[in-house]
């Protein structure tokens, strides 16, 4: 989709607004084209008169009236042009957000954290900016064509040489192109490795005073601080040329014109009413050929940021970034589903045949995976480091694009996974979990109405009743920035909890030992499967290498460099595989669950 054609469909997601906006502004800038004919009749009249007649008083009065217009319509006008401007950059984000969440989770980001921010806000910005800028183009373009048939009628020769700085202007722009689109994509490229590192930095401060490498991190930080410096004073030092190039060939060419018409009164007959006409119009068309300058600088840019809302993420087509959807920027907000249990979506049999995926920076990954989950059962997938454990959870829920293979419920084949694995089909606690910036209860709910008692219920089975106590206030604690006023394995018990809240069939954790002790995690398992007597029975898929978990588990598959090496019982594989065993060995013994 060309840059254009995206600027007219977000005109066109409010468009009586951004008439209303137009007209008021076209209104604000054409006020000065009366004004100016009202000096000249003004200066006329006093010149026959020499004395302040009735006329004069009445063009007095008629001035007054323009210049209150003009300020209500600049008022009334701004105020629209805010609400405007803000819907604008608001749907454009919602858009990008939707596309961001429609990819595959865990590669919802092509770039990094900083770069997406960077556009999200600069690029957004740029082209809400071009938007804006349309108005005042065309308005200060329609006061140049009727402030040019004005000032033709009196004097021809005069008006060419105030309009003749407008070809020097378009010739500079036109000669910057080049610079002016290379620099600004090294600028937001600067831009966005500085807003990278310092969410890396303030997401591993406790690992980097572990490391004392704080001069390191320091020294690096400055190094991309001083590339975005110097990328940005290129990128405004072109930009401030082109306009003050422009902006001094339209002075030099006013003052030139005004010489010529002082010194040659006798070729160049004007009366005092013609030269106030000429004077008073002459900032306004200077303005208006600096403003080309600008204009046509700012629609370069404006098409480097449009290519780069359209480059992230990967699937965001012209359309999509445009596409018009409801705000709610006003009035109550619409009340989000609440998710029931449906004898529909009752697992018996979840299948996964041949599921295969390679990263494709490292070519890892998983192949041929096989597995069948029956209702009611707990299947464990275990395995060494970097065996492919989460990468095969990733890709039977939809987290991560499956190369080949096909998944299926209750027979009936899956063929969008990551929609189709949610609540109340399924819920998911990832190894490293991520809280939002609110309460704790907001966390585990995230919008779902829930019972005192139900909450009490799930923070219970998560094995958090004692640590929300000793919260400052409770449920109701601001956990932070990924929940960073709470331990890891607070974290991840919320998690859980988050999960327990919502009625799924099938229950996924990766690697729920991760950050909880056995005495936790032991606790933790007996509350859910004791469950089973009073709701259902929970079936589980999940990643452990927990001894206690493994001899529960009704069947295991253990991985080995992507590919199923074993499965089984744990007392079969035992028997059987010699990874299982280094597996197991390698784990202290505990209780049993």
């Amino acid at each position: 989709m060309k840059t254009a054609h995206a600027m007219w469909r977000l005109i066109c997601y409010r468009p009586l607004l951004y008439t209303a906006v137009t007209f008021l502004y076209i209104c604000n800038i054409l006020q000065p084209l009366l004004m100016g004919v009202l000096f000249q009749q003004y200066f006329n009249e006093l010149a026959q008169s020499q004395r302040l007649t009735s006329e004069l008083w009445q063009l007095n009065w008629l001035a007054l009236a323009l210049i209150l217009g003009r300020g209500l319509c600049s008022f009334i006008g701004t105020l629209l042009s805010n609400i405007s401007r803000f819907s604008i950059t608001q749907l454009m984000r919602r858009n990008l957000l939707q596309s961001v969440l429609e990819r595959p989770g865990a590669s919802a980001f092509p770039h990094t954290i900083g770069e997406a921010l960077n556009r999200f806000r600069s690029d957004v910005e740029q082209l809400d900016r071009a938007v804006d800028l349309c108005i005042d183009s065309l308005g200060k373009t329609l006061f140049a064509l009727f402030a040019l048939i004005i000032l033709l009628k009196v004097s021809v020769m005069v008006t060419l040489l105030i309009f003749l700085p407008l070809a020097g202007v378009v010739a500079t722009t036109q000669a910057m192109y080049a610079r002016l689109q290379r620099y600004r994509q090294a600028s937001r490229q600067a831009s966005g490795k500085v807003s990278s590192a310092l969410g890396e930095i303030f997401g591993t401060v406790q690992a980097i005073q572990l490391a004392r490498a704080e001069q390191a991190v320091l020294g690096h930080f400055r190094t991309l601080n001083e590339r975005r410096r110097a990328a940005m004073l290129k990128d405004h030092l072109v930009e401030q040329i082109v306009n003050s190039t422009t902006g001094n060939i339209v002075n030099l060419g006013t003052g030139f014109v005004l010489m010529m018409i002082a010194q040659s009164s006798g070729t160049f007959q004007l009366g005092p009413g013609n030269l106030a006409l000429f004077l008073f119009y002459l900032p306004f068309v200077a303005d208006f050929t600096q403003f080309t300058g600008t204009f046509m600088a700012h629609m370069v840019q404006t098409r480097i940021s449009h290519q780069r809302l359209l480059a992230f993420p990967q699937e965001t087509t012209g359309e999509k970034l445009v596409e018009h959807h409801p705000l709610y920027l006003s009035g109550s907000l619409p009340e989000l589903g609440v998710i029931e249990a449906r004898s529909a979506d009752a697992l018996w049999e979840l299948n996964a045949v041949n599921l295969t995926y390679h990263y494709p920076e490292s070519g890892r990954g998983i192949d041929g995976i096989n597995l069948c989950v029956r209702r009611g059962s707990i299947t464990v997938i275990t395995g060494r480091v970097a065996s492919g454990k989460t990468t095969f959870l990733r890709v039977l829920l939809g987290l991560l694009p499956c190369e080949a293979g096909e998944i299926s419920w209750n027979g009936q084949k899956v063929h969008d996974p990551a929609s189709f694995f949610v609540p109340p089909r399924s819920a998911y606690t990832a190894q490293t979990p991520r809280l939002f910036s609110a309460t704790l209860q907001e966390n585990i709910l995230l919008g779902q109405p829930e019972t005192r008692e139900k909450l009490q219920a799930v923070v219970h089975v998560a094995v958090m009743e004692q640590d929300v106590e000793m919260l400052e206030h409770g449920l109701e604690t601001t956990v932070g920035v990924r929940g960073v006023k709470l331990s890891g394995g607070q974290v991840q018990r919320a998690a859980a909890a988050r999960m327990f809240a919502r009625p799924a069939e099938l229950l996924v954790f990766d690697d729920l030992s991760s950050a909880l002790d056995v005495t936790t995690e032991q606790q933790l398992w007996e509350r859910l499967l004791a469950r089973q007597s009073e709701e259902y029975r929970p079936t589980c898929l999940l990643v452990s290498h927990r001894h206690p978990i493994l001899k529960r588990a009704d069947h295991i598959l253990v991985l080995h460099e992507g590919r199923i090496e074993a499965s089984g019982t744990a007392s079969e594989l035992l028997l059987t595989s010699p990874e299982f065993r280094a597996i197991w060995s390698s784990e202290r013994e505990d209780t049993s669950v």
